[in-house]
């Protein structure tokens, strides 16, 4: 099953992607794709629709965040060894946690807009799963049913801040825009080996990264168990769980974002994006 959000930004509505790729209002059967409606008695409600009873989108809608109104949004870094690597960076023994935040989640075709000042915007095409059950304390081996779906995010990040200004990652992946998530929220029946996912990300047609989620340090049950160790996870909650090797940052020579760019960005049965780089303006 394919869930997403519709329409213009702050007002979008719940649907549904029928078999034929089209968007089915949600509506009438849901307020949001967030909160308790990612429970698994609310998943399997509306797994047992028929869509084709649901009523169509009108038009050709602009696609939101498929998920609305988190109060996490957890990162994980340096999650596959070639990316910790070409970072310099010594491969972690633990998860290494950071936040972005919440508000800067955009949906996944708007535009991406470089932060006031900044100097080196990088790209990360990830996996990011979506808590569907409060967990604390969750083990490895509950973790599965904790989880609503998976979704295609972009960790977009502004290196300068993130690296050169003395403190924490949160300043360099927070900024507005910096989160496009979806197109979809692919529940697991559709997904039923997150470690075997293929990744890819382009920017101006030319394939920067490419990786798969079999290569991750952390595997996905073992980050939701891990995280729920340090705070407690609410549905709707998302965790984007690191990017492969390939980020401007790693390159040499390093390349930056510039106004104009466009990044597509995608993975195996989670969809694609394509982001417009813009510069900011007050």
């Amino acid at each position: 099953m394919k869930m997403l959000r519709y329409g213009s930004a702050g007002a979008e509505r719940p649907g549904l992607l029928d078999r034929e790729g089209r968007i089915r209002d949600l509506g009438g059967i849901v307020q949001d794709i967030a909160g308790a409606a990612l429970a698994p008695s609310s998943l399997d409600r509306i797994a047992a629709l028929d869509p084709e009873t649901l009523p169509l989108a009108e038009g050709n809608p602009r696609i939101g965040p498929c998920v609305g109104r988190p109060s996490n949004f957890i990162a994980i870094g340096l999650n596959y060894e070639d990316h910790a690597k070409e970072s310099n960076l010594p491969i972690p023994s633990e998860p290494i946690l950071f936040n972005k935040a919440p508000n800067c989640i955009v949906g996944p075709d708007d535009d991406v807009i470089l932060p006031r000042n900044s100097t080196k915007g990088d790209w990360e095409v990830e996996l990011a799963l979506v808590v569907g059950t409060r967990a604390a304390y969750v083990s490895e081996a509950e973790a599965p049913g904790h989880i609503a779906g998976y979704c295609l995010c972009n960790d977009v990040s502004e290196r300068s801040f993130q690296i050169e200004r003395n403190g924490q990652w949160v300043k360099g992946k927070s900024a507005a825009t910096f989160g496009p998530l979806g197109p979809w929220l692919v529940t697991p029946d559709e997904i039923p080996d997150p470690q075997g996912i293929d990744l890819w990300l382009d920017v101006n047609g030319q394939r920067m990264q490419t990786g798969s989620t079999k290569n991750m340090i952390f595997g996905i049950h073992h980050l939701l168990s891990y995280v729920s160790q340090f705070m407690v996870l609410e549905p709707g909650d998302i965790i984007t769980t690191g990017t492969p090797p390939g980020v401007g940052m790693g390159r040499k020579p390093q390349i930056f974002l510039k106004p104009t760019d466009e990044m597509t960005v995608g993975g195996t049965g989670l969809g694609s994006q394509r982001q417009r780089v813009k510069a900011y303006h007050a």
